[in-house]
């Protein structure tokens, strides 16, 4: 495996660390293609019912490795065309994931690192982490899907404000815009992102995902489409064995027992 990515797997919990710290864990393409091939594997999963996305020592990620791209041997464009086709892979495997996929923001996230964050289903932050976009002040244009989730989680003229003046966001500004979902004291991320981990396994995946595709289609989908994509799979999880199980524990008074 190649180190640049680490993985741990206990009790169900996937962590997944970007390791690369001397380089404040910036990705080149070995890195990022390792991250997308490492997520489509724990998607299909049957032991792994969660993931953890953190960096290695005192930052997240700092985005794409510039160095890299310098001696990547063509134009600049080409390098970030290339490099960027394995990164939005990573980026859509952690928007498809039937699995609830966390960032440990354990120091700062910007240019594709913020993004990574943002792509995450919960985010916990610690105190003096920073979050920045990082690419308008160095001359190119958000990817990473950045610029679909930002206006999502803080409206549009917040995200307008956040792409133009590119300003640093503490980690309480960060939670106050709703960029994440909890902030914590330095080096606990991880271990309240495994906290949440364990939190959320009471919630059957089945549901878990349903429930993430279906906020995640709404934005595409007219109201009556969206209501009927809502009863399709309401019914779809009623039959499928956890519903079963949630409903009669439900009507027999007792705690339902998941697979």
């Amino acid at each position: 495996m190649n180190e640049l990515v680490k993985l741990d797997v206990n009790e169900g919990i996937a962590r997944i660390t970007l390791n690369q710290p001397k380089a404040y864990n910036a990705f080149g393409l070995d890195m990022i293609q390792t991250l997308a091939e490492m997520l489509i594997e724990l998607a299909m999963d049957k032991l792994v019912v969660g993931i953890i996305i953190t960096g290695e020592g005192k930052v997240f990620c700092a985005g794409a490795d510039l160095k890299w791209l310098s001696g990547f041997g063509k134009s600049y464009g080409e390098g970030l065309h290339e490099l960027s086709a394995r990164y939005h892979q990573a980026i859509l495997e952690i928007g498809h994931m039937p699995k609830p996929v966390v960032a440990a923001i354990n120091g700062i996230a910007a240019g594709g690192g913020f993004s990574m964050a943002l792509a995450c289903d919960f985010r916990i932050m610690a105190a003096s982490a920073v979050l920045q976009q990082a690419y308008t002040t160095n001359g190119l244009s958000i990817d990473g899907g950045g610029t679909f989730t930002l206006p999502r989680l803080v409206g549009l003229a917040r995200a307008m404000e956040i792409a133009t003046f590119d300003r640093p966001i503490s980690s309480k500004q960060a939670l106050s815009w709703g960029l994440v979902t909890e902030v914590v004291e330095d080096g606990q991320a991880v271990k309240r992102a495994i906290e949440l981990m364990n939190e959320m396994k009471r919630v059957p995946l089945s549901s878990f995902a349903a429930s993430k595709k279906l906020i995640t289609d709404s934005f595409n989908t007219s109201f009556e489409t969206q209501l009927e994509k809502e009863r399709e799979v309401l019914s779809w999880c009623a039959d499928h064995p956890n519903g079963r199980e949630g409903v009669e524990a439900f009507l027999e008074k007792r705690k339902p027992v998941y697979t």
